[in-house]
């Protein structure tokens, strides 16, 4: 017969053994929980020829203001068909985890919104758009330099974001992400002197096409709940005497920077 002492000793040790057990199948949890909390992933979105590599690029500091022309001249021209990764990271162990989804209309364009919407929901979204200043690109499989209007560029980025729009609404009425989007208007260096009017354009409420879309959004996925924030930007400003110098580009980066760790919960 086992001795009450035994006994005792055993359930001890059951009890410990199963408290280690529950902490260790935790801890995978609450590693994400951590991990989140201190790296939120962005979906930077928006259709081809916006400009959202570089972007991504500048706030990841992967690229410089500096970057050589031919670089540049390459981030400009060629769209990746794949979702691209960045990360940022701080010396307080505090940054952000980017997922680029390509803005061809294609496949895989199509399984990246799922993997950011669905798969592995993101904390936030970093929409881009560039006021109909999009760099227009070349149909597969035809030769030659593409063309087409700022009005083209506009509708096209319309019916680019009604896409995206529609993958948001379905996921924030069954998951608590993602909680804000930020509408980033880039290559303002090369409409400088309409910026205002065009940030308008681009902001709930202002009776625009794109306005109108952001506020059936806001109504199906609750005002509360999704924050939305418009803000001009320019990754790569030129010299003093430019529409935009590189010190007016890099006030306009802070700007973003800042309210994307405000969202965060970074500051």
């Amino acid at each position: 017969m086992q001795s009450p002492l035994r006994h005792g000793r055993a359930a001890i040790g059951t009890t410990i053994a199963g408290g280690a057990l529950a902490a260790l199948s935790q801890a995978p949890e609450r590693a994400s929980r951590l991990l989140r909390h201190r790296y939120p992933t962005v979906a930077v979105t928006g259709m081809t020829g916006v400009g959202k590599t570089r972007l991504a690029d500048r706030l990841s500091r992967r690229a410089s203001s500096q970057s050589s022309s031919s670089t540049a001249s390459s981030t400009t021209d060629v769209g990746s068909a794949t979702m691209e990764r960045r990360t940022r990271r701080n010396a307080r162990l505090r940054g952000y985890r980017f997922r680029v989804v390509p803005g061809e209309n294609a496949a895989t364009r199509l399984g990246a919104l799922d993997e950011v919407f669905h798969d592995e929901p993101v904390d936030g979204v970093l929409h881009v758009v560039a006021n109909g200043h999009a760099t227009p690109r070349r149909t597969a499989g035809t030769t030659g330099a593409a063309d087409a209007s700022r009005e083209e560029q506009l509708a096209a980025e319309l019916e680019d974001w009604s896409i995206t729009a529609h993958r948001i609404a379905s996921m924030a009425v069954r998951r608590e992400r993602p909680t804000w989007l930020v509408v980033a208007v880039t290559k303002a260096d090369l409409f400088a002197d309409d910026v205002d009017a065009a940030v308008h354009y681009y902001s709930p409420g202002s009776g625009s096409p794109f306005g109108d879309k952001l506020d059936e959004l806001r109504a199906l996925a609750g005002g509360a709940k999704l924050s939305i924030d418009v803000l001009p930007v320019c990754s790569q400003g030129g010299d003093k005497r430019s529409a935009m110098p590189e010190k007016a580009c890099t006030d306009l980066l802070g700007r973003l920077e800042l309210r994307i760790a405000q969202l965060c919960g970074h500051v």
